[in-house]
């Protein structure tokens, strides 16, 4: 009985595949189709004055190492960011931002930009009524309880978590990482409640330790 051989498919060599294609990052116009992002923080009137004093130390990483334009308009009383063509990448105005956005919430210039150059840091906001409704001397106490002496229990939160803190009237505001601004506004809360500044520091120092053995 014959046997009729089929013909066999030639084998495909590897080295005949095309070159695996290269494509260099996307710019930040290249992203937005050549369109212009655009930011703009309003100015309080209470942080004019602090902004006219700091405005190179703000100004000077914004345009020079995060490659975003910054410009004043004072007829609106904002201060106005957008990319431009060789802004490395898209984020950075988001970035630049939050940096103008934390110093008008009160943070000073060498605390905020640390939201410039790590990934992980937040503004987190919140009002002494959120926590417990109190009217008149009960409401400066708590601010007070909140301060310490000469910002001694402010000073001594911000150590110990590794955040800094703003009180402003009944609002404050925390700049830190999640789990340090969770910790801080804890013992802010406890303090709001009426817990005595001894208490919050001794359980702050645990839960500190606790943190500081997790990592």
């Amino acid at each position: 009985m014959d046997m009729e051989l089929l013909p066999t498919e030639p084998k495909l060599e590897t080295n005949s595949l095309p070159p695996k294609p290269r494509f260099e990052p996307l710019k930040a116009h290249e992203m937005s189709d050549g369109r212009v992002q655009i930011r703009k923080i309003s100015v309080p009137p209470h942080r004019y004055s602090p902004l006219k004093k700091y405005w190179m130390d703000i100004y000077t990483p914004i345009y020079e190492q995060m490659m975003i334009d910054i410009r004043m308009n004072l007829k609106a009383r904002k201060v106005e960011l957008k990319t431009r063509m060789d802004t490395p990448d898209i984020s950075n105005l988001q970035k630049c931002a939050d940096f103008v956005r934390a110093f008008m919430l009160g943070f000073d210039v060498a605390d905020a930009i640390a939201l410039l150059r790590l990934d992980e840091l937040y503004v987190e906001s919140f009002e002494i009524k959120d926590v417990k409704t109190l009217r008149g001397e009960h409401l400066s106490r708590a601010i007070g309880r909140l301060s310490g002496k000469v910002g001694k229990t402010k000073f001594a939160i911000e150590n110990a978590t590794k955040t800094r803190i703003v009180i402003a009237d009944t609002k404050i505001h925390i700049l830190g990482s999640f789990a340090n601004i969770k910790i801080a506004r804890d013992s802010l809360c406890s303090l709001i409640l009426g817990s005595p500044a001894g208490k919050v520091y001794s359980k702050l120092r645990q839960v500190t330790a606790r943190l500081a053995e997790r990592f």
